[in-house]
């Protein structure tokens, strides 16, 4: 059977979460309650894949604080919690790490689980160590990871590089005239590690192919001698795991085509016309999420309320029709609004059937109501009497 990239890095975001122990098939007791913090970064990654709900199934706790799930930002004020282990999950920028330590200084978890979206550098987890020594919480720290999930997938095989509110990894940055050597040696280096993620999990070495003297076979070399080194280092190689987790080798290559964003034909052609890309430019369509704002315009200079939509592989419409042609689309609404109609027609026919109309419908819901209402009282009295 197939597995797509988005189950393989769901299965790794649920293993982190999971304390990086190996998910089970067997029905599991009762979750290890943990608390979830992240940053931006990590936010990005999980949103798409893992709902709030399913976040309470792996035992992302509640807080008791106006019931919000406790899944953190890192860089948010938070309060001391014992006898619940933290999993953090963030990039390793300078910025995290010193959050990360002064966390350690002011001892606010018993137990922490440190994943990193992309790997930390061996100075980086020096001066961490360093920290947790100053703090002396060493033995509080239970485990580090490099977890290799530096993309966020959209559908099951779509995935996107660029973050929400990042502007370093762009069309735009790429291709300005100003851009300095430095800068775009920074923006190649951040697109092969999240490429090298990609391929990571899906435990498979690409055939790579790219256009020369292009920056796009500039990345492809990149990537190139990132997954050969990987691959002479006989400890630490990521292609070689076991057959039984998620990203098994294989040697059935994938073949990876890195072209020049000037090339890419077939995007601007077809761009404005299908459902989906009209979704992306007029809602702004973001990590598969819309909000559709009301009509009606709000009293005294008030914010306009809006209705929150998941875009994703369970809306049966958004499936069907996201790479359809509007008018297509437009067709498919007016029948599936005919038949909403129909079914609604066929139950008022079904009640008026039955007797039952819009008024004798309110006497039985009120009488239901009258009779409840009596049966309270009546045990009520009897409570009193006895």
């Amino acid at each position: 059977m197939v597995v797509t990239l988005k189950e393989r890095q769901i299965c790794a975001i649920k293993q982190m979460l999971n304390l990086n122990q190996p998910q089970t098939k067997a029905v599991a007791a009762e979750p290890v309650w943990k608390i979830l913090i992240y940053d931006r970064v990590g936010q990005d990654i999980i949103s798409p894949l893992i709902s709030i709900r399913e976040l309470r199934e792996l035992g992302v706790t509640l807080h008791a604080n106006l019931g919000c799930f406790l899944t953190r930002q890192l860089h948010s004020d938070r309060d001391s919690i014992p006898d619940v282990p933290a999993i953090y999950f963030c990039a390793p920028t300078d910025e995290n790490l010193g959050r990360i330590c002064q966390d350690f200084q002011n001892g606010l978890y018993d137990v922490y689980h440190l994943n990193f979206i992309s790997p930390i550098s061996r100075q980086k987890l020096e001066d961490l160590a360093s920290a947790a020594l100053q703090a002396n919480c060493v033995a509080n720290i239970h485990r580090v990871y490099d977890q290799y999930v530096n993309f966020i997938t959209l559908e099951d095989d779509m995935f996107v590089l660029k973050h929400q509110n990042s502007d370093s990894l762009s069309y735009y940055a790429i291709n300005r005239a100003n851009t300095q050597d430095v800068e775009m040696e920074s923006i190649m280096d951040s697109m092969v590690d999240s490429l090298f993620s990609v391929f990571v999990t899906l435990g498979n070495v690409p055939i790579i192919r790219c256009p020369k003297n292009t920056a796009a076979e500039m990345v492809a070399r990149k990537l190139e001698k990132k997954l050969r080194e990987n691959l002479w280092d006989a400890r630490n190689n990521l292609f070689h795991m076991d057959a039984s987790q998620a990203g098994a080798f294989s040697f059935q290559r994938p073949l990876l085509i890195i072209l020049d964003r000037n090339v890419d034909m077939a995007t601007p052609l077809h761009h404005t016309w299908t459902y989906q890309a009209l979704a992306h430019d007029v809602l702004e369509l973001a990590l598969n999420r819309v909000v559709v704002e009301d009509e009606e315009k709000p009293v005294g200079g008030a914010r306009p309320k809006g209705r929150s939509c998941d875009l994703d592989s369970r809306d049966r419409f958004w499936s069907s029709h996201k790479g359809s042609p509007f008018p297509t689309v437009a067709e498919a609404i007016q029948e599936e609004l005919e038949q909403y109609r129909n079914s609604e027609d066929e139950i008022k026919k079904l009640k008026s059937s039955m007797g039952i109309d819009a008024e004798s419908e309110n006497e039985v819901a009120f009488s239901m109501v009258n009779d409840t209402r009596s049966s309270c009282e009546n045990s009520n009295n009897d409570n009193s009497n006895e």
